[in-house]
């Protein structure tokens, strides 16, 4: 099925669940141009499909007022709102008020289970391949719920990952605690990383044996 086609089903759908009302209304008001070029550069061409995907999704603020989400992924657990920002809209004609109520609200959408990620208009535009990579390591952190994948691939992607939060060489010992793992399978992860050109050994200079492990590429080639 070609975007234009599944677009189509996909907004008329949703318009048909949702009756008269404001809800119906933002819909049809706010799924606009960069709404559309999101599914159209990023989104179809990643997953396909637009199974657990609300367009316009409603939710409440910290006031107890209504708030739009540009989209919402919804897949059973998880609660992931997407949002689709210009520049002049969100940076320039920002006011201060503005600037707190809109951190106070993804705050408090935090704290109510949800997680908002951002795309600026320009990379959604000119850049949805890096939009598309960094959009698959978010989806990638909850892809049991939606297909399964090997244990071992799943571990990998977080040793990647946690290899980043350290911001220093990793070491068996930090992925052993990570999983609850043993030690010699945490070397046995590593070791596949170094096999594929991700990680780069690093032997103590005293022991002569390797101790710890550096990434070699960025993080985001990892997860095209």
């Amino acid at each position: 099925m070609i975007f234009e086609e599944a677009h189509l089903q996909f907004i008329k759908g949703h318009l048909t669940d949702r009756p008269a009302g404001e809800r119906r209304g933002r819909l049809e008001r706010g799924h606009q141009h960069a709404e559309t070029l999101f599914l159209r550069n990023v989104w179809w061409p990643l997953r396909g499909t637009f199974t657990g995907l609300h367009p316009e999704y409603e939710v409440t603020d910290w006031r107890g007022r209504s708030y739009f989400a540009d989209f919402a992924w919804l897949p059973g657990y998880v609660k992931l709102l997407i949002e689709i920002k210009g520049f002049a809209s969100h940076v320039r004609d920002m006011d201060r008020q503005k600037y707190c109520s809109e951190l106070n609200r993804e705050t408090f959408l935090y704290a109510m289970g949800y997680h908002v990620i951002s795309f600026a208009y320009d990379d959604v535009e000119q850049r949805p391949e890096l939009c598309m990579t960094l959009l698959r390591m978010v989806l990638s952190k909850y892809q049991p719920s939606e297909a399964p994948v090997s244990r071992v691939q799943l571990m990998e992607q977080e040793v990647i990952r946690l290899a980043v939060q350290l911001a220093r060489p990793i070491r068996p010992l930090d992925v052993e605690e990570h999983f609850d793992i043993t030690y010699k399978t945490a070397i046995r992860i590593l070791r596949s990383l170094t096999e594929k050109g991700w990680l780069l050994p690093s032997p103590d200079a005293g022991l002569q044996r390797i101790v710890r492990y550096q990434l070699v590429h960025g993080v985001l080639e990892y997860f095209h």
